[in-house]
């Protein structure tokens, strides 16, 4: 998304660790209505959830392949939200985002652009990774490694991405991600074959952000209140 695309020329960061599903949705809410009425700039979330499963627009809860009375007996949440998409798993080891950001009606690209912020992450391991037609995220073959779902009210965008930095891939069993049947999920540590952590991949994601979007991304503590 080119300069052009919107005004926006700064966008706060805001880090949340590790938080509940249902508290972080809370915080996207507030900020997103702040961004929309102009109180606040755009943001930044990022995030690292418990166990949850979310299901999108689509619903998507024929792939959920595990009861739920089970799944919340181990720890999971389940929600239904308002992003796009089916069904998706977030939880620990995976960096999650939440770009509250002006976007106008340039959904297209700015889903496209989120492909390009994790693309250029990825290639800053020598990992290459590629949208795929006709699925949002992006893949490394037939793996997704970062799954895309996003929101658009009043014009600003919530919800957001997922990248799986070290995330246990044996809790997307429970599900069929995304609704897709022949296709499968991987991590960033599985593709390196060492550890990583989000600590490690959060500078190179805002550098990507910054970059692909062409705005200035400050520390939450840098942002004039």
């Amino acid at each position: 998304m080119d300069a052009a695309s919107t005004t926006v020329s700064q966008m706060a960061v805001r880090d949340l660790g590790r938080l509940d599903y249902r508290a972080a949705w809370n915080v996207q809410l507030e900020t997103h209505a702040a961004v929309a009425e102009g109180r606040s700039p755009p943001t930044l979330l990022l995030v690292e959830h418990p166990p949850v499963i979310t299901f999108g627009k689509k619903g998507g809860r024929q792939n959920l392949l595990t009861d739920p009375a089970f799944l919340e007996a181990q720890g999971f949440s389940l929600y239904d939200i308002e992003r796009g998409g089916d069904v998706t798993y977030h939880g620990p080891g995976q960096l999650v985002g939440y770009p509250i950001l002006p976007i106008g009606r340039l959904v297209r690209s700015y889903l496209r652009n989120l492909e390009a912020v994790m693309v250029q992450v990825l290639a800053t391991y020598g990992v290459v990774g590629e949208g795929s037609p006709g699925y949002a995220g992006v893949w490394v073959g037939d793996e997704k490694v970062v799954a895309i779902g996003v929101a658009i009210k009043r014009n600003v965008s919530f919800h957001g991405f997922a990248m799986n930095v070290s995330t246990d891939l044996t809790h997307f069993s429970h599900i069929v991600p995304c609704g897709i049947q022949d296709r499968g999920v991987t991590s960033l540590q599985k593709l390196l074959g060492r550890p990583v952590t989000l600590a490690e991949v959060k500078p190179k994601l805002i550098r990507a952000f910054a970059d692909t979007f062409q705005i200035d991304l400050l520390a939450e503590s840098d942002v004039a209140r």
